[in-house]
């Protein structure tokens, strides 16, 4: 098999997948360290794309989250009018 168009030096180790993915269990510490991936210069190309996904999910949970608390909190007041 003919690897010459494959870039060793721009794979992950899995040491590095591995202190990742534990710095993005850290509240507030994932999200700057998910930035700083995703727009850094220096990263390497597959873990950029995937704090890059990582900040999409995080932006759709966080609008989902949203909408389904407004949608809470509409629901609770047209429940108080049968109260009064």
């Amino acid at each position: 098999m003919d690897n010459q168009g494959f870039d060793n030096s721009s794979t992950v180790s899995v040491g590095e997948w591995m202190l990742t993915i534990f710095l993005t269990f850290i509240p507030l510490v994932n999200l700057i360290a998910l930035i700083i991936w995703a727009f850094s210069s220096g990263t390497k190309p597959s873990k950029a794309n995937w704090a890059k996904a990582s900040l999409l999910w995080m932006v759709i949970a966080i609008a989902l989250g949203i909408l389904m608390a407004i949608m809470g909190v509409g629901i609770g007041m047209m429940g108080m009018n049968n109260y009064s």
